[in-house]
């Protein structure tokens, strides 16, 4: 009982401005990262924060309409384009108040909706999907009352945010690339998607369609072909086995993932194939694996930190009051070759 009663009284946010001599209400803008606080009010709250140990109850800042939490959601943690993204979403708000929940909930369009789902129920102040599976109905219905961003989707609407890649250029920078070396047998691995989601512009869809308009630019479309598969080691594998396995396989695949190119080089290994000698294979995303010594994956780069830190930015416009437009940013693809791409086999058809 000795012990309660001598138990240190937690610090209040009026503690913080009694302490620095200013507001409350100043304290708050300093901890949300408001525009227009000055650099020395600051300074001087930040000060007071760090000398009384203020931490302040995520409960309690839910009762009064803000948590400082932001829910993100992806699929895969296991894609490493993704931490490219999270880099910069945490960069962007490492000098704010607000928390990252991540929500990894699987390709499955039914468990991502009960992860954003959760989320909301948690009272996150806004949510950043990357590119979302679940219904873009259900999507909209939540963009309605929680400020939201959406990562990857061209799809564009009033109620929230877009942060995309240019990814019909991107295509036909590999494509031309592949012409360029000598290529004309060339094949696409590309997420399947979901049909029943009702998203009409995801990032696979319009990859898939600058891959096949390239492809016709180039007086290549008898070439064409498409393999659906999961952007994962184990789809790229899949896709991979599929593709190598055929008498008249391609001479250069293109995946819409590193993961997923990961995952073909898997199969070319197990089929006895070389890269780039034997089959040549390019990525998208460029992440840090890619540029490894002993990968050296040619890939698409289209800043994966840049459109985390973009998407933060534009969350917390929202979470802060922005209503007037949505704005949808897209990013410039930029083709990395390195050496998992070269001239084709001299002794193909293709």
């Amino acid at each position: 009982m000795q012990q309660d009663t001598q138990r240190k009284k937690r610090v209040t946010i009026t503690d913080v401005a009694r302490y620095a001599g200013v507001s409350t209400a100043a304290v708050s803008k300093v901890m949300r990262n408001a525009y227009g606080v000055s650099d020395a009010m600051r300074e001087k709250v930040r000060a007071a924060i760090d000398e009384l140990d203020y931490r302040p109850q995520a409960a309690a800042r839910g009762m009064r309409g803000r948590t400082y939490t932001i829910g993100v959601l992806l699929d895969n943690i296991r894609n490493t384009f993704f931490a490219d993204i999270l880099d910069g979403i945490r960069d962007e708000l490492v000098d704010s108040e607000y928390t990252v929940i991540i929500g990894a909930a699987g390709f499955d369009a039914q468990a991502q909706g009960k992860t954003i789902r959760a989320m909301v129920d948690r009272q996150t102040d806004g949510l950043v999907l990357i590119a979302p599976g679940t219904q873009r109905s259900e999507v909209l219905a939540m963009a309605e009352t929680t400020p939201t961003v959406v990562i990857g989707h061209h799809d564009v609407s009033d109620l929230h945010d877009s942060v995309v890649d240019a990814d019909g250029i991107g295509a036909g920078l590999v494509v031309d690339h592949l012409v360029a070396l000598g290529h004309r047998n060339i094949a696409l691995v590309s997420a399947p998607g979901t049909r029943s989601s009702k998203w009409a512009r995801t990032p696979e869809i319009v990859l898939t369609n600058g891959y096949t308009e390239a492809m016709g630019r180039h007086g290549l479309g008898a070439y064409t072909q498409v393999c659906r598969s999961a952007y994962s080691d184990e789809g790229g594998y899949k896709a991979g086995m599929s593709l190598l396995g055929r008498a008249d396989r391609p001479t250069a695949i293109m995946a819409g993932a590193d993961v997923a190119a990961l995952g073909v080089w898997r199969a070319a290994h197990e089929l006895g194939l070389r890269v780039p000698e034997d089959v040549s294979l390019a990525g998208y995303n460029n992440t840090a694996i890619a540029d490894l010594a002993t990968v050296q994956l040619s890939s698409i780069d289209q800043a994966g930190h840049s459109m985390g830190s973009t998407a933060a930015r534009l969350l917390i416009e929202r979470v802060e009051g922005r209503r007037s437009h949505a704005v949808q940013t897209t990013m410039t693809p930029r083709l990395v070759a390195r050496h998992s791409t070269g001239a084709p086999p001299t002794t193909s058809a293709g």
